[in-house]
């Protein structure tokens, strides 16, 4: 059993809908034992419940949930940078090209761990992750995963046109190869299987069929792609399927939109769109950085609340700019801000809810983790930044709570994530946080 000591915060309730909802205790304890809270409030209160377990001394720094990564790509890791080109040049160029490379296993293998180890040094414990087209980089993947213990949603991506041929398959091939990795993965340790078509664009209605029989035959699983990214790609998907209402219509047609479904983007959805996803309690996931890197335009962030259609954040590696979800919260309230009116204000308890209790919504995850409350996987990341830099200089000053988590997110980076833990087993620590005081 161990308790740690730390300044923490949370949003147990939705701040979007709850006034108040960040939680914070200055002075705090989660008393931990087999991975999950027992206890939850202040150090002298929970002290006393178990007097002779084990306390990591975390003050100093800022105990967080770790972060959920709703959207963010495997095979993309060594291709982040691509500046200059919108979303269809992009991939034709940078990303497709690079995606090919992994049908080598020992490719897949090392972009596998370098991509598992960002993740957890930007302190993301859960990510939704695009996976690979090929199956067999999807199984070195999954083996990589459990051993990190991470916790991912995963899944092979499928399309059968208007990529490069050696990644096109058949809807047969498809639902056979995934029916295996859902079989051999799904539920395994941390691991959950996502089905991925890679958007309507690259999907004929035979693959979108392929994907909703796996849907429907696997309790459990959960389904991610794109939608409403780019302008033309939305003109291209259209003139597709002529028959279709708008680019969620292919989706909704396969039995693809329900609780578990999570949609990338959705810069530019229509007004039935909107309802639909509401009805279907499917989750968006705004990606601000890509969105700004590919030109793809200002996320509509009130249609959606107004809307009633739940939103959390993604990095969109490599279409972002990197893996750090305070980065991209930062980025989600500079778009909210240029949209004026249009916009939404995203407060510190705004942002730190969506990168961390909205994504555990998102993918159905919330009774799990993405806070701290009693009962939940003790996920967190620790926030100690190096003595002298602004964001250390910022919190000495930082009037509130508040204050210092927004100082948080226009400031913080990699190099102030001191310690990871997910279901309390350490999955990062940075070299220099040794700093935990063990008593």
């Amino acid at each position: 059993m161990t308790l740690y000591r730390a300044t923490f915060m949370h949003t147990p309730e939705n701040p979007f809908s709850t006034p108040d909802a960040l939680r914070v205790q200055e002075d705090g304890a989660l008393l931990v034992e087999e991975g999950r809270i027992l206890a939850s409030g202040s150090y002298a209160e929970v002290r006393v419940l178990q007097p002779r377990a084990e306390v990591v001394d975390l003050r100093g720094g800022i105990l967080l949930p770790g972060f959920i990564d709703t959207h963010v790509h495997y095979p993309q890791v060594r291709v982040l940078g691509g500046l200059g080109m919108e979303l269809l040049e992009w991939l034709d160029q940078n990303t497709l090209p690079e995606e090919a490379r992994l049908s080598d296993p020992a490719y897949a293998r090392a972009v596998a761990r370098e991509f598992l180890s960002a993740l957890a040094a930007n302190g993301t414990t859960t990510a939704l992750v695009f996976g690979s087209h090929y199956a067999c980089a999807m199984d070195v993947f999954f083996e990589e995963a459990a051993r990190t213990g991470l916790r991912v949603v995963a899944g092979q991506v499928v399309a059968d046109r208007l990529l490069r041929p050696e990644l096109h398959t058949t809807p047969e091939h498809a639902y056979a190869e995934g029916k295996a990795l859902i079989e051999r993965w799904h539920g395994v340790g941390r691991i959950l299987y996502a089905v991925t078509p890679r958007f309507a664009l690259s999907a004929s209605e035979g693959l979108l069929d392929a994907c909703g029989a796996l849907m429907g035959e696997f309790e459990g699983v959960r389904l991610t792609s794109h939608i409403n990214e780019n302008p033309r790609e939305v003109e291209t998907v259209l003139a597709l399927f002529p028959s279709a209402r708008d680019y969620l219509d292919p989706y909704e047609r396969a039995g693809l939109i329900g609780r578990r479904s999570v949609l990338a983007h959705n810069v530019h959805p229509t007004g039935r769109e909107l309802a639909a996803m509401a009805a279907h309690r499917c989750a968006v996931a705004h990606c601000p950085c890509s969105n700004a890197a590919l030109g793809s335009g200002l996320f509509p962030l009130r249609r959606h609340l107004e809307a009633g259609v739940h939103v959390a954040l993604g990095t969109d590696v490599a279409g972002g700019t990197g893996f750090s979800m305070l980065k991209e919260g930062l980025q989600a309230y500079f778009m909210q801000q240029l949209l004026g009116a249009a916009g939404v204000p995203l407060g510190p308890e705004r942002l730190l809810y969506l990168a961390t209790r909205a994504g555990a919504q998102a993918l159905d995850l919330h009774e799990l983790t993405g806070d701290f409350s009693v009962g939940k996987a003790f996920d967190a990341v620790y926030l100690r930044p190096p003595e002298g830099t602004p964001l250390d200089i910022a919190w000495r000053h930082a009037a509130t709570p508040e204050r210092a988590l927004a100082a948080l997110f226009t400031l913080g980076t990699a190099q102030d994530v001191a310690g990871v833990w997910v279901a309390g087993e350490a999955v990062f620590r940075a070299q220099a946080a040794s700093q935990e005081v063990r008593s």
